[in-house]
């Protein structure tokens, strides 16, 4: 809590420490997110959210100081030259800009809730991001000139990958809602488990894949196997997300037929 001059507490904004509290306790639910991004980006993101809430800024503003930071590492990684400190620079700017991507929602929950323009100004971000950086991989490789040609499919294709990825998600996400189903919540352990599952796709260890920006066909090795991972585990869960849009359909179909 904040204090007056002579060291009494003063109303209005809870101090720090609190603030984290009380994020913590308004935490929402960790299912289905890879290990990263659930144990260590969202407890980045609840410090920076506490951080933002104690001067006053907005969840808008928190997104846009997100994007800048990322797209700043983007440039950086997109006309740099292979060296130990790139890879340091790259990796410190993604990692600093995905935790404040997960800043910006704690923080709206914190101060009641999110808006309809505020989701779409981190989804807007997030789909700028997801594809620009895979582009600056390509042409990181390029310029390097220790990697053939065809190897530059390697970054196209993940590009590919996750913009299909984060699209396939959010949609799936729109259709259930309008549905009016809810997913159903996992705990405990097996939640545990799915998460450390999906660690090779997660955003958050591919951020810290470009400390090996010094050695690019190393880095191009490790790039390459979250790739696989990622485009394997796209493949399932398209399965899966289309079985549910079926059963959507045969649940709408039912009910119209039942009427």
């Amino acid at each position: 809590m904040t204090r007056t001059t002579d060291g009494e507490p003063a109303p209005g904004r809870a101090g720090y420490a609190e603030t984290v509290r009380q994020l913590a306790a308004a935490q929402k639910s960790g299912r289905g997110a890879p290990a990263y991004s659930r144990y260590v980006n969202r407890r980045l993101g609840r410090y920076l959210a506490a951080a933002a809430h104690q001067v006053g800024a907005t969840p808008d503003a928190v997104t846009a100081v997100s994007g800048l930071t990322t797209f700043v590492g983007i440039a950086v990684l997109a006309l740099g030259s292979p060296s130990w400190g790139l890879g340091v620079a790259v990796c410190l700017l993604l990692v600093l800009g995905y935790a404040l991507d997960a800043a910006d929602g704690q923080l709206a929950r914190l101060r009641g809730g999110g808006s309809t323009a505020g989701e779409w100004l981190d989804h807007m971000v997030d789909s700028a991001k997801i594809s620009s950086l895979h582009l600056a991989v390509l042409l990181f490789l390029h310029r390097s000139g220790e990697v053939a040609d065809h190897w530059l499919l390697v970054p196209m294709g993940f590009a590919v990958v996750a913009a299909v990825s984060f699209f396939a998600q959010i949609l799936n996400e729109q259709l259930l809602r309008g549905s009016g189903q809810q997913r159903a919540s996992a705990a405990g352990p097996a939640s545990a488990v799915v998460s450390l599952l999906k660690v090779p796709t997660d955003y958050g260890l591919l951020c810290l894949v470009f400390l090996l920006l010094g050695a690019p066909v190393v880095f191009l090795g490790v790039y390459g196997l979250m790739l696989a991972a990622s485009t394997a585990y796209l493949a399932l869960a398209l399965v899966r997300w289309h079985g549910q849009m079926r059963r959507l359909d045969a649940e709408r179909a039912s009910a119209l037929v039942g009427g």
